[in-house]
C-alpha cells in the first residue's frame, strides 16, 4: 500500500499545524496602522500650543484627532494616565 508524503499523520494532527500556521497571519492583520501623519507630540502642538497631558478635555482631544481613538477608549486612556 502506498502512503502519501504527509498523509501517515492522522487528519487531526495535520489541522492543528495548519491552524498554527494561519493563526500568525491573521493576528498580524490586527496590529495598529503606523502612524502616518508625524509624531503625537507634534499633532499635539498642533491643536494646543501649550499642550497639558494631564488636562482631560486636552488629553482626550489630542487622543481622538491624533491617535484616531474613540470618546471611550481615550478617555479612559487619558483617565489611567493620570489626566483629571
Amino acid at each position: 500500500m502506498f502512503v502519501h508524503p504527509g498523509m501517515d499523520q492522522p487528519r487531526g494532527s495535520l489541522l492543528r499545524h495548519f491552524a498554527g500556521l494561519l493563526v500568525p497571519v491573521i493576528l498580524a492583520g490586527c496590529s495598529p496602522e503606523p502612524e502616518t501623519t508625524g509624531s503625537i507630540a507634534n499633532c499635539a502642538a498642533e491643536l494646543f500650543s501649550t499642550y497639558r497631558p494631564k488636562a482631560l478635555d486636552e488629553c482626550v482631544a489630542v487622543c481622538r484627532h491624533c491617535q484616531r481613538g474613540t470618546i471611550s477608549t481615550c478617555t479612559t486612556s487619558c483617565t489611567m494616565h493620570g489626566a483629571h
